[in-house]
């Protein structure tokens, strides 16, 4: 399964951050040392161009990010401290995103080691996201005709507030957000389809609730390409989530979107999104379940043989 990843994915913070920084390169350690990628999977992307960020993102936004003249009231709502490392580290992740549906185009599947910020707004970052990469790679991806339709899963306990509202009224994205209705974000804005749980919700109710919903988006999606936010924080003792997703529920979720995502033929993106377990390894570990059980049903049955692959090394998303 080809990544992208970038050693500059992680970035300092002050002490007591409460965002697992590291979560990055530990997963990037967990999926090689577990034989789920090799080093000749991985792809490292560049910053993105200022023209591709345009895209979805207003000029004086972009302009606060570059000068690092977000005022105080901002960056609160940002949650992390600017820093020119930040600024370069969320262009990177852009650019990992749009490497990662490039490669899954043309393999079927791939990743980003990071990824998923779903609650940047055009004009605004929020809830530690700075940048939107999967609406940029969307816009990019139908701009360069690669996708005329694009679905956009997203499984974190957090509603997908910035993603929704960008395509609110654009009926080429099909939005799916499966969250705690109670958290983050308190004013909640609208998916092409939302499905809000309670607090404590059990495996039991939450993979009955997906069953529920995820294969009407896919019907209604009639999409080209799928995104999936596959965030960690609804399992069990997240910091954030207030839900209660075993560890054998999560890998039944996994294995579930990613079934059907494939059984529809449709290209999987695989991004982080959030996960605040009690460390940052733990959190990798986490994210590494949706990886694995990836690379087991995209890669099972794959021929010996392989396609022609694209040398994404040395683009500039």
């Amino acid at each position: 399964m080809r990544v992208s990843y970038h050693p500059d994915y992680f970035v300092e913070l002050p002490p007591g951050h409460p965002f697992p920084m590291a979560k990055f390169p530990d997963l990037h350690t967990i999926l090689l040392r577990a034989g789920i990628i090799g080093r000749g999977d991985i792809v490292r992307p560049k910053e993105a161009a200022m023209d591709l960020l345009r895209l979805v993102h207003t000029e004086d936004y972009l302009w606060q990010l570059a000068t690092g003249n977000l005022s105080a009231a901002e960056e609160r709502r940002l949650g992390i401290p600017w820093s020119e490392l930040l600024w370069r580290r969320s262009r990177l992740a852009v650019s990992g995103t749009v490497n990662a549906a490039l490669m899954a185009l043309e393999d079927g599947h791939a990743g980003n080691l990071a990824g998923g910020t779903h609650h940047a707004f055009p004009d605004h970052g929020q809830g530690f996201c700075v940048l939107n990469d999967v609406a940029i790679c969307i816009r990019h991806l139908q701009l360069e005709k690669r996708i005329r339709r694009a679905l956009v899963v997203d499984l974190d306990v957090h509603q997908g507030n910035g993603t929704a509202a960008i395509f609110e009224h654009d009926d080429t994205v099909f939005t799916l957000s499966v969250h705690g209705e109670k958290n983050f974000p308190a004013r909640k804005t609208r998916s092409s389809l939302d499905a809000g749980l309670p607090p404590g919700c059990n495996d039991e109710r939450y993979l009955k609730t997906l069953a529920a919903v995820l294969p009407e988006a896919i019907r209604d999606a009639r999409a080209d390409c799928a995104f999936y936010l596959a965030g960690v924080d609804p399992v069990a003792g997240d910091r954030y989530g207030q839900m209660a997703l075993s560890e054998c529920g999560l890998e039944r979720r996994e294995r579930y979107v990613i079934e059907q995502l494939r059984g529809a033929g449709l290209p999987l993106v695989l991004l982080l999104s959030g996960g605040y377990a009690a460390t940052p390894m733990r959190t990798a570990e986490l994210h590494a379940v949706a990886f694995r059980v990836a690379v087991e049903l995209y890669e099972a049955n794959e021929a010996e043989a392989e396609p022609a692959r694209l040398h994404l090394a040395s683009v500039q998303a």
